[in-house]
């Protein structure tokens, strides 16, 4: 037998939960990437060069990263207003 066939306030339901769920992802794919927390984009091809060693959270804005870049080590505390690098050329040990 055949279904029988659903009123067309069923398939607007059915619209907007399949689009409140897609709100739904693409807002925790916002969080997740302003919170630095999203894959990065694109592969790497060949040895990396670039890595982060530590980070710090100073207060709930500000966080101090220490980045090595060809075996030397950058210290740079990251804000709202931007980057500041505080150390650089700090030799490996």
């Amino acid at each position: 037998m055949l279904a029988p066939i659903m009123d067309m306030s069923a398939y607007l339901q059915m619209i907007a939960a399949l689009l409140f769920v897609l709100a739904l992802m693409g807002g925790l794919w916002l969080a997740l990437k302003r919170m630095g927390l999203a894959a990065p984009s694109g592969p790497v091809t060949g040895p990396r060069r670039l890595r982060v060693v530590e980070t710090l959270s100073l207060t709930p804005q500000h966080r101090a990263v220490l980045l090595m870049r060809d075996d030397v080590e950058h210290l740079v505390i990251i804000g709202p207003q931007g980057e500041t690098v505080v150390e650089s050329g700090i030799k490996k040990e």
